[in-house]
C-alpha cells in the first residue's frame, strides 16, 4: 500500500535559478500557501522571500519580501509560515549577511496571504521560528522552535526557544541548557505528547538528530540527548497527528542530502522510518510538514536547489509500513 498520493512541484519555472528552505501552512480546509527563500544563490544579495498560494493548482510565485534596509540590500533566509488560533498568518523570515549575524523579521497578513503589511524587525535576541513552524498551546500561548549560531565558546550552534503568553505579540526567549560538550544544534520541530510533554528535534554536526524535553508548556527544556537517527548536518521538521503518532522528515544518511525520508513513532524515542521521498543522487532537503484539516499530509522540500517539491501522504497507509 502506497502513502504518497501525490507528488508535484510547485512551479513549473520557478523565478530565480536557486531555491531553498520552504515553509508551508494550510490557511482554511483546501488551502495551502507555500513559501520559500530565491535568488542567485544561497546569501547573494538578491535572495528574496518567494510565496504561492494553492487551492487546486499552485499561483505563479511571487517575492513577498526582500532584505533592503536602510539603502543596504542583504539576502534572506528561512521563511516561516504560522497560522495563529486568531487566524493571523504570520510570516517571519531572517535578513543579514550570514546565520551569524542576520535578525528576525515578521510580517502578518489578515487575508491568508493574498497580501501582508509591513515588515517589522523583532526585539534583540528574538529570531522567530529558525526554520520550522511553532506550535500554539493554547488561545495565547504560542512556542517557536529557534536556535543561533557562530558562539565563541562551544557548542558554537544552540538551540533556544521563543515563548509567548500573548497570541504572538511578543515573545521571551528560554535558552536550552548547554555544557561545552553539549551537540552542537539547530532547527528545532516541536512534538506534543498526551501527557503534556513537549519534545524537539533537530539537526546537529553529530551525525545523529537531537532531542529535548520539556514538562512545563516550555519554559524549561532538558539538556540535548542524540536520538538513533542519522543526520548528515541537514535541516528536518517533524509534527505529531491527530491520533498521537510522529512523523519525522529528513535524510537518513550520514553524507549528503539523499535520500530523503519518513519515519514514525509513538514516543518520539524509537523511529521506524517508513517511505522514501527521494533517492536519486542530488539534494533533497530542508522539508518542511504540515496535518491538513481532511487528515492528509502535506511536505514540501528543496529539489536540487532548483524546484520546491510537494508531495502528500496518507497517514493511514502509514500503519501497515510500520509493522
Amino acid at each position: 500500500m502506497r502513502a504518497i498520493v501525490k507528488r508535484e512541484f510547485i512551479a513549473d519555472d520557478f523565478p530565480t535559478p536557486s531555491v531553498h528552505a520552504s515553509t508551508l501552512v494550510e490557511v482554511a480546509p483546501g488551502k495551502l500557501v507555500a513559501a520559500w527563500f530565491g535568488g542567485t544563490n544561497e546569501g547573494t544579495r538578491d535572495v528574496g522571500i518567494w510565496l504561492s498560494r494553492s487551492v487546486d493548482t499552485w499561483s505563479i510565485p511571487i517575492e513577498v519580501a526582500n532584505g533592503l534596509t536602510g539603502g543596504t540590500q542583504n539576502p534572506c533566509w528561512n521563511p516561516v509560515l504560522f497560522k495563529t488560533d486568531s487566524k493571523r498568518l504570520l510570516l517571519f523570515y531572517k535578513v543579514g549577511p550570514s546565520p551569524m549575524t542576520w535578525w528576525g523579521v515578521m510580517r502578518e497578513s489578515f487575508d491568508e496571504g493574498v497580501s501582508f503589511g509591513d515588515a517589522v524587525n523583532l526585539p534583540e535576541r528574538i529570531l522567530g521560528p529558525v526554520k520550522n513552524k511553532p506550535i500554539q498551546l493554547d488561545s495565547k500561548t504560542i512556542i517557536a522552535g529557534s536556535s543561533s549560531e557562530g558562539h565563541s565558546l562551544p557548542p558554537v550552534w544552540q538551540v533556544h526557544f521563543e515563548r509567548s503568553t500573548d497570541g504572538g505579540q511578543t515573545f521571551s526567549r528560554i535558552q536550552v541548557p548547554t555544557q561545552k560538550d553539549s551537540p552542537a544544534a539547530i532547527q528545532p520541530s516541536i512534538l506534543t505528547h498526551r501527557d503534556g510533554t513537549l519534545q524537539a528535534v533537530g539537526r546537529t554536526q553529530s551525525g545523529r538528530i537531537f532531542s529535548t524535553r520539556s514538562f512545563d508548556r516550555g519554559l524549561t527544556w532538558s539538556a540535548l540527548e542524540l536520538l538513533d537517527l542519522p543526520n548528515p548536518n541537514s535541516g528536518t521538521d517533524a509534527i505529531t497527528l491527530s491520533d498521537g503518532r510522529h512523523l519525522l522528515v529528513y535524510n537518513h544518511t550520514a553524507r549528503g542530502r539523499s535520500p530523503l525520508n519518513i519515519a514514525v513513532s509513538t514516543d518520539g524515542i524509537v523511529w521506524k522510518p517508513v517511505v522514501t521521498l527521494e533517492s536519486d543522487p542530488g539534494e533533497y532537503s530542508y522539508p518542511a510538514i504540515v496535518a491538513a484539516s481532511d487528515s492528509l499530509v502535506h511536505i514540501t522540500y528543496t529539489w536540487k536547489r532548483k524546484k520546491i517539491a510537494h508531495v502528500v501522504i496518507d497517514p493511514a497507509r502509514l500503519s501497515k509500513l510500520a509493522e
